[in-house]
C-alpha cells in the first residue's frame, strides 16, 4: 500500500462555480438522479443502500406480538446477480460524482456488505477502514436459532490507493476524551424521541441514529463540504449535515420519505460557527467520553458550562472540546490548567444548568448511560 495523505490538499479555484442542487432531495431512482449531477462535484458520499435481507415469512416475539421488520418493496431483489448489478451501477455513479480527494462510506449488514465491499474494490475504491457499529441495545434473536445480530459494518474508502482523503484525527481523538478513536463504535440503535413515527408506526424501518452520522461527518468532512446520500430515507444525513455546517444533497424515490425528511431537516438547528471549531488536547479518558454526550445530543455544541463557584465559564464545541478564554482542550485538561492543578476530573469540576439548577456534567453522563442501557 502506498503512502496516502490524511489531510486534504488546498483546492484550486474553479473558473466557474459548479451549480449543485444543495439542500434538495432529488426524486426518483438514485442512479438516474446521480447522473444529473456534475462529475467530480461531491466531497463525500454516505450510502445506506437496501440490505437485500431475503426475509421469508413473518417474525413474531415469544409473546406472539409481531416484529416490525424490513419487508418493504425497495429491499427486495430477484437474485444476488440483480442486487450486484444494481450495486455496481450506483457505485459507478458515486465514483463519477466524487472529487479526486473525496471518499465513500457504505453501511450494511452481513446480508450485503461483503458483496458491496468486493464491488467497491473492483471499481477502484481503496478501503481505509471497516467500522463495526456495535449496537448497545440490539433486537434479540427471537427464534433462538442464531447469535443475536448486534452490529452493522461501515466501509470507508478513498478514490484509490494513492488518493488523498480527509480525516480529522484530532477531532476524533478529542471526541473520545484524548484516546485514539477505534474502529468499533458502541452506540444505541435509533429509538425513543429520535425515532420518527407516523400513525404509531416507524416512519422508516432502518432509520440510523444521528450520533452515527455525526461521527462520520465530523471525522471525514470539513465545514462547507458537499455530502451526497443516494438513499436518503427520512433524512438523517441531511439533518446532521445541517447541524454541522455541511451542504447536503439527497436522492430518494419514496414520496413519503421525502416529505418526512424535509420536515425533519427544516426543524434541525445549525450550530454556531464558533462551536464548529475542532481541536485536540492531551488527557486520559474515562469510560464514557464527553464527546459521546455531544454526539448523542445530551449536550449541544455552544452550551456554556462552569465550575461550581462560577469562576470560569467555558463553551462546548462540536468535537467535545471546550474553550475558556485562551484555553482550549478536553473538560479535564482545561479544568487542570485553570486551577494550576496536577489533575482534574472534568465530570465533577464542570457544571451545567439542568432542570433549573446547577449540576455537575456527570449528571448528563448518568442519563446517557441509562439511555444506552434501555
Amino acid at each position: 500500500m502506498g503512502v496516502v495523505t490524511t489531510l486534504r490538499a488546498p483546492r484550486a479555484r474553479a473558473a466557474e462555480p459548479v451549480k449543485l442542487p444543495l439542500g434538495q432531495i432529488l426524486a426518483g431512482d438514485c442512479i438516474e438522479a446521480m447522473r444529473s449531477l456534475p462529475s467530480a462535484s461531491v466531497d463525500l458520499v454516505f450510502a445506506d443502500p437496501p440490505y437485500n435481507l431475503q426475509l421469508g415469512g413473518d417474525l413474531n416475539r415469544p409473546d406472539g406480538s409481531h416484529v416490525d421488520a424490513v419487508t418493504d418493496h425497495w429491499d427486495r431483489f430477484d437474485s444476488f446477480a440483480t442486487y450486484d448489478a444494481f450495486t455496481r451501477d450506483w457505485l459507478t455513479e458515486a465514483r463519477r460524482v466524487l472529487k479526486p480527494d473525496g471518499a465513500l462510506w457504505v453501511i450494511g449488514s452481513y446480508h450485503n456488505i461483503f458483496r458491496v465491499g468486493a464491488l467497491m474494490q473492483d471499481l477502484g475504491f481503496w478501503i481505509l477502514n471497516d467500522i463495526v457499529w456495535r449496537k448497545s441495545n440490539p433486537m434479540p434473536n427471537f427464534r433462538g436459532t442464531r447469535f443475536t445480530n448486534a452490529h452493522e459494518t461501515l466501509i470507508w474508502a478513498s478514490m484509490g490507493e494513492k488518493s488523498r482523503y480527509h480525516f480529522n484525527y484530532r477531532a476524533m481523538k478529542t471526541l473520545n476524551d484524548e484516546l485514539q478513536m477505534r474502529s468499533d463504535w458502541v452506540m444505541p440503535i435509533c429509538s425513543g424521541q429520535e425515532r420518527l413515527k407516523e400513525g404509531g408506526h416507524k416512519a422508516h424501518p432502518t432509520q440510523k441514529p444521528e450520533a452515527l452520522l455525526y461521527r462520520v461527518l465530523l471525522a471525514t468532512t470539513e465545514t462547507g463540504d458537499v455530502v451526497l446520500d443516494p438513499f436518503f430515507g427520512t433524512g438523517t444525513t441531511g439533518a446532521v449535515a445541517k447541524r454541522l455546517g455541511r451542504n447536503w444533497i439527497g436522492c430518494e424515490r419514496e414520496t413519503d420519505y421525502r416529505r418526512i425528511a424535509l420536515e425533519r431537516i427544516e426543524g434541525a438547528l445549525p450550530l454556531d460557527e464558533s462551536a464548529l471549531a475542532t481541536m485536540q488536547s492531551r488527557k486520559q479518558a474515562p469510560k464514557v467520553a464527553f464527546g459521546a454526550l455531544v454526539e448523542a445530543g445530551f449536550i449541544a455544541p455552544g452550551t456554556e458550562i462552569f465550575d461550581r463557584q462560577r469562576r470560569w465559564t467555558a463553551i462546548v464545541r462540536a468535537d467535545g472540546s471546550i474553550e475558556c478564554g485562551r484555553e482550549q482542550g478536553s473538560i479535564h485538561g482545561v479544568g487542570k490548567t485553570l486551577q494550576d492543578a496536577p489533575s482534574c476530573n472534568g465530570w465533577t469540576f464542570w457544571h451545567i444548568m439542568h432542570e433549573g439548577q446547577a449540576s455537575p456534567i456527570d449528571t448528563l453522563r448518568q442519563l446517557y448511560l441509562l439511555a444506552v442501557e434501555d
